[in-house]
């Protein structure tokens, strides 16, 4: 139990560290919080910042998110047989993104620590998940919807894989989590409000 306590805590530690803040504190001294979206991810970077530092922050977002995971797939010894202590990191995670400690509780919306994640349960779902994410996302200039339909086929993916029940139960509600994140995103895309990627 201490063990498990121990790790959901440093996982939540590591999704709270907000890659988007910092960088744009630190080049543009700037609170990415008030600009755009309001959110700290790599979208809205690339409002202030441009393409390449969104690549940037998404890769660095992707890496916090699937660290604590990739940690606990190694050192942890209780829970194996069924995978809880990555699965209960993996939501300190991109609970941690989204409600970081460090900015009172705000953050960003999961997207690329969430896919960091599931690289580390399964690397080749993962893989998959960022590729339907590219390709969405390329074809309809949409971030968000990008982002709603690779998480919404990873507990499908999961299952496939026969992975285990918590992997799949994990990206199903991490699924749901990040598509309520995503609620006012929704909203502009049924309007036909939501901005584009150029």
């Amino acid at each position: 139990m201490e063990q498990l306590i121990i790790s959901i805590i440093i996982a939540y530690l590591i999704g709270s560290i907000p890659t988007g803040y910092i960088v744009v504190k630190l080049f543009t001294n700037q609170d990415i919080r008030t600009i755009g979206s309001g959110s700290t991810g790599a979208t809205n970077v690339k409002r202030v910042m441009g393409k390449k530092w969104f690549f940037i922050v998404l890769l660095l977002d992707a890496f916090k998110g699937a660290l604590p995971v990739v940690l606990a797939k190694i050192f942890a010894t209780t829970f194996v047989s069924i995978g809880l202590i990555p699965v209960l990191c993996a939501i300190a995670v991109i609970l941690g993104h989204s409600k970081s400690v460090f900015l009172k509780f705000s953050g960003g919306k999961s997207v690329a620590s969430g896919v960091g994640t599931i690289l580390a349960l399964n690397w080749q779902v993962g893989l998959v998940i960022a590729l339907i994410w590219s390709i969405v996302t390329y074809l309809s200039k949409y971030v968000s919807l990008g982002s709603i339909v690779a998480l919404s086929v990873s507990p499908i993916l999961m299952y496939l894989c026969n992975e285990p029940v918590s992997y799949i139960i994990y990206c199903a509600l991490g699924a749901i989590y990040i598509i309520y994140l995503h609620k006012a995103n929704i909203q502009r895309l049924l309007k036909g409000e939501e901005s584009k990627v150029r």
